[in-house]
């Protein structure tokens, strides 16, 4: 069995991909930062940006720019409707994409919500050296992909990135 260590504290940064939501009413990214902070992975950046390409790929640059930035968590934008282009903006940067993560998580929403978990294109992989996951825009679905597949895998995700 590989072993990691349990103990590491992972610098984050949140991104939330909306056209509506605000810091005010951001229900999924408090949740989240609430989640890591919890469990001992402090975040250093938080922002919301609009279903807009452009603008998902110059916050996730410049976060892969800053040393302090470990891991990315980005919610929202991952469904079907025309504005949803978070999938688009981030698996063309991957360098390595996660296929399990979608998998698993499609695998556990099904058990949640039954078929409309074939709509979700959670994802997750690397970006210059950072893990970067992307989960669908509501509550209970970041609470799902955090509980299950992300902080279980956070730590190990990022001693693997910096291997030599």
């Amino acid at each position: 069995m590989h072993r990691h260590n349990q103990s590491i504290s992972v610098q984050t940064a949140i991104l939330t991909v909306s056209d509506t939501r605000t810091k005010e009413n951001d229900i999924s990214g408090a949740a989240i930062r609430e989640i890591l902070e919890a469990n001992g992975h402090p975040v250093e950046e938080y922002t919301i940006v609009k279903d807009d390409v452009l603008s998902i790929r110059a916050a996730i640059a410049g976060w892969c720019e800053r040393s302090a930035i470990q891991a990315i968590i980005i919610t929202g934008g991952t469904g079907f409707s025309p504005r949803d282009v978070t999938y688009e903006a981030v698996s063309n940067l991957f360098h390595k994409e996660m296929k399990g993560f979608g998998e698993l998580f499609r695998n556990l929403s099904y058990e949640e919500i039954g078929a409309k978990a074939m709509f979700s294109r959670a994802a997750a992989g690397s970006i210059n050296g950072r893990a970067v996951y992307v989960l669908p825009g509501s509550e209970n679905a970041v609470k799902l992909g955090m509980s299950k597949l992300i902080l279980p895998s956070i730590q190990h995700f990022t001693e693997e990135l910096n291997r030599p």
